[in-house]
């Protein structure tokens, strides 16, 4: 029983989410396992099943997941069979992909933008100066990691729990830590 009554609150909770959600171009359709708030004005791009949370892990009823294409510019991509845990944050303002088979661990942040302007005396102005962020085949991220803009993680690469990726990595490495370094190769 108690069972039956966490999936109707669950799918009641995604209804939810999908009615508040206000992307003005989306494309595909996301497997919607948790809660997934789809804002801004760009474009989001969903593979085929690609998948938003994961059952039996932390964050399932408490949290939900945030991507969002901010201005009509921004695009995100989605590819076959991402999967990708609870709690997650996607902001995009030029462009964020994460190619198929890739799997995030819960609680992974990627933007593409330091949001707000750097300078002293502009700070309250947007970032002028966004850079995309491209995840290859075939990635494994683990929980709690976050990735920032300029990024380019080859394919295979493997993310440690808690990594703040902050430059790009080769195909077939490990990286860990903060900021990220490779601590493996991949054979």
């Amino acid at each position: 029983m108690k069972q039956l009554l966490k999936h109707i609150l669950l799918r009641w909770r995604v209804r939810k989410y999908k009615f508040l959600s206000t992307i003005s171009n989306k494309k595909g359709k996301p497997i919607y396992v948790q809660p997934l708030l789809l804002e801004g004005n760009g474009t989001i791009y969903f593979g085929h099943n690609a998948c938003f949370g994961i059952y039996r892990s932390p964050y399932l009823m408490s949290g939900y997941g945030y991507v969002e294409a901010r201005g009509k510019q921004a695009e995100i991509h989605f590819g076959e069979y991402v999967a990708i845990n609870n709690s997650c944050v996607i902001t995009a303002e030029k462009k964020i992909t994460i190619s198929k088979n890739t799997v995030i661990g819960y609680n992974c942040h990627i933007s593409d933008s330091s949001f707000h302007n750097l300078a002293i005396d502009k700070r309250h102005e947007t970032d002028p100066d966004p850079q995309e962020v491209f995840i290859d085949e075939n990635v494994f991220i683990g929980n709690n990691v976050t990735i920032l803009k300029g990024v380019t993680l080859g394919k295979n690469v493997v993310v440690g729990s808690a990594a703040v990726v902050t430059k790009s990595f080769p195909d077939n490495v490990i990286i860990a830590g903060v900021p990220a370094k490779i601590v493996s190769e991949i054979s």
